[in-house]
């Protein structure tokens, strides 16, 4: 490899760095197309590249496709132009950088007990059932405000009132883990099924 192809691919694994950090509205990361637009067709090759790079600095490259995580290979090479790429943190945020990231830690349970109680239900539930397990525990305001954050932002999904886990919450958060936690922790109400089991269809 000569020194011009070297710092050729030095230079794209610097602007792959700077699309895929770089917060832009309210979704993170970039589209496939947007990737070969700005790297070349050969962008997956340069993306490889990048996450030996970062995961030396406790970060990952995730790829969601139809909402779930995949390998770039697991994609046809049709849809990768529709996948979403982005870098997530390997490991769990302390207390101290969750809060230096912008959320709060009630949110933070509001989003928990939310994600626990769909997968409870099979991975959907109505969203009312789904509020009205919360304001047992929140205020009726932030169950309402956080509920809509979430949906925009991709941790949940909502169809015809209905609750499904988002892409982003497929991506950056073990779902298996949190469920462990919630379940091993004491409760009132017990495990999440059998909160899924008191609620009436």
């Amino acid at each position: 490899m000569s020194n011009d192809d070297a710092a050729e691919i030095q230079h794209k694994i610097r602007r792959a760095s700077q699309l895929l950090l770089l917060q832009r509205q309210r979704s993170p990361g970039v589209k496939g197309w947007e990737l070969r637009r700005a790297l070349g067709k050969e962008y997956t090759k340069i993306l490889d590249v990048l996450r030996t790079e970062i995961n030396g600095l406790g970060l990952d490259l995730k790829v969601i496709h139809n909402n779930v995580a995949k390998k770039v290979e697991e994609i046809p090479e049709e849809d990768l132009d529709k996948a979403r790429f982005f870098v997530v943190m390997k490991g769990p945020l302390t207390h101290s950088e969750l809060t230096t990231s912008g959320w709060r830690i009630d949110d933070l349970a509001v989003l928990a007990a939310a994600i626990a109680y769909i997968n409870s239900r099979r991975g959907k539930a109505p969203r009312k059932q789904v509020e009205e397990l919360l304001r047992e525990k929140f205020p009726r305001w932030k169950v309402d405000i956080n509920l809509d954050r979430f949906i925009r932002r991709g941790y949940l999904l909502e169809d015809e009132e209905m609750l499904f886990i988002g892409w982003r919450t497929r991506a950056e958060i073990d779902q298996k883990t949190l469920t462990n936690l919630i379940l091993a922790a004491p409760s009132e109400r017990g495990s999440a099924d059998d909160v899924a089991e008191s609620q009436p269809e």
